[in-house]
């Protein structure tokens, strides 16, 4: 491995925590001072520190290697969860090691869990901070990392796939090499427009830029206890509906739809079974929401069913209720929602609608060949249709993530599981959608849950925002001799 490009590129990714702890110190001093003042200092000293050494010592190369590349992108988040986590520990309060851990890593992957029990209680420049794990970890160190890969390199492209899968690309109608520029500008166009509409709809500037940096990035993290609900607006729950949905789906799709000026785009197929299913998913939560007097009106249960459904499929995790004490019917529902979750593509966690599509036309296609041995029968995906190399990883996928969810639910029995949360930890961990069910419902958090847990449930989410193989890449890396 060649530990130069290595120490340069991971600076890089240092260097961008750094720039936002240090926006994180002006709003400290916007507040005359606050408690996070000294530790927002002193985290950012570090942390550029650590990233500008690098910059110094270290002569730059255009050279790279895929497995440099790998262990870039596995350093990058892993030292971005380390180094963020300083401005939690040297605060305290709540945070003790591992809390400040399971904070950022859930922060930084845009899970959204939290162990806080009262969000209002930290100060104004930790909450921004807060937040921006989510900017930072939505658009992704990756994509950071490959805007200064030289286009020429063909590590760049192989490692896009560490935030959009080979299905995600397909549908870029643009040159491979704009990939991770169409990603950016989609993603902080989004941004952008949530923070308007949400400073219009009547947010504080504040709440506005933090809510529209959870809210682009499908994070989760508010400013207030009660997530969006505090702000008791239809509007900004609407709102807040529209760009959770906007984030879930494939940012080609967009691009194309805004520099086409056309809809045709937008006519995936993909697309239209994620939608559809959103909607079918709304409605049947919402009837039950009504009928079983959750919810006192129709507009009421039909609001809150549609969030809800859209804020698990999305895996953003915003709220507008407290879901622990809904039926059995929407409670299934929005597990199911936050399995699949939305499309390739997108900051969305999970499985994806477009592997569960190619998983239905697997077993359609072993189907007809059962019946009928002699038929010819191939995978579309779209109008493309699919070789076989292409569909087995993605079947392969879904079994491992099945498998690891299953995992780590034995192993959070086995090191003890006092309130029943190992597999429904499990499943908001690794699909990165972060509240689950219960008290670590909607509006609830992870803080009672022990120490042990809390770890485990931080590693589903860094094997949930990479999609698993380029971990398991970087560790084979690590044990191969060649």
């Amino acid at each position: 491995m060649n530990l130069k490009v290595i120490s340069r590129n991971v600076g890089t990714a240092l260097l961008v925590s750094s720039l936002f702890m240090l926006l994180s110190v002006f709003v400290s001093l916007a507040d005359e001072g606050d408690s996070a003042l000294a530790p927002l200092l002193i985290s950012f000293s570090l942390t550029f520190t650590v990233g500008v050494f690098p910059f110094i010592f270290v002569r730059r190369t255009d050279r790279i290697t895929l497995r440099d590349g790998y262990m870039i992108i596995f350093l990058s988040w892993f030292l971005s969860f380390v180094f963020g986590m300083l401005p939690y520990a040297l605060w305290g309060g709540p945070f003790t090691l591992v809390n400040a851990w399971f904070e950022s890593v859930s922060g930084f992957t845009t899970t959204g869990s939290t162990i806080l029990e009262d969000i209002e209680s930290l100060p104004r420049s930790l909450l921004f901070w807060r937040s921006s794990t989510h900017f930072i970890g939505g658009l992704g160190v990756v994509v950071f990392l490959l805007l200064i890969i030289p286009n020429s390199s063909p590590v760049r492209l192989r490692l896009t796939n560490m935030e959009l899968s080979s299905l995600a690309r397909d549908d870029y109608r643009s040159r491979a090499n704009k990939t991770v520029f169409i990603f950016a500008w989609v993603y902080l166009g989004i941004c952008a427009l949530a923070f308007v509409s949400y400073m219009l709809a009547g947010m504080s500037p504040f709440d506005a830029i933090n809510h529209a940096f959870s809210v682009c990035a499908t994070g989760g993290f508010s400013t207030r206890n009660l997530s969006i609900g505090h702000f008791r607006s239809e509007l900004i729950s609407v709102l807040t509906i529209v760009f959770m949905y906007l984030a879930s789906i494939h940012f080609g799709l967009i691009f194309m739809t805004l520099a086409n000026r056309t809809l045709r785009p937008l006519n995936n197929p993909v697309l239209k079974f994620y939608t559809l299913g959103l909607i079918v998913c709304s409605v049947l939560s919402s009837v039950s929401l009504k009928m079983e007097g959750i919810d006192a009106t129709w507009a009421r249960a039909f609001l809150d069913g549609t969030f809800h459904v859209v804020s698990y499929a999305s895996t953003s995790g915003l709220a507008i209720s407290d879901n622990s004490a809904w039926p059995v019917l929407p409670c299934f529902i929005l597990i199911i929602c936050s399995l699949v979750c939305g499309c390739s593509g997108s900051t969305t966690g999970g499985l994806k609608m477009d592997r569960v599509i190619v998983l239905f036309g697997a077993v359609r296609m072993q189907i007809v060949k059962t019946l009928y041995p002699s038929s010819v029968f191939e995978v579309k995906f779209g109008r493309r249709i699919l070789r076989d190399e292409e569909v087995y990883p993605q079947i392969l996928y879904i079994a491992l993530f099945f498998l690891l969810i299953g995992l780590s639910a034995i192993l959070c029995v086995l090191l003890g599981d006092p309130n029943q949360h190992a597999l429904l930890g499990s499943v908001a961990s690794l699909t990165n959608v972060g509240p689950s069910l219960g008290s670590i419902g909607s509006l609830g958090n992870f803080n009672a849950e022990p120490n042990a847990l809390k770890v485990i449930f931080t590693v589903d989410m860094f094997l949930g925002r990479v999609e698993i193989y380029p971990v398991f890449a970087v560790v084979a890396s690590i044990f191969h001799r060649r």
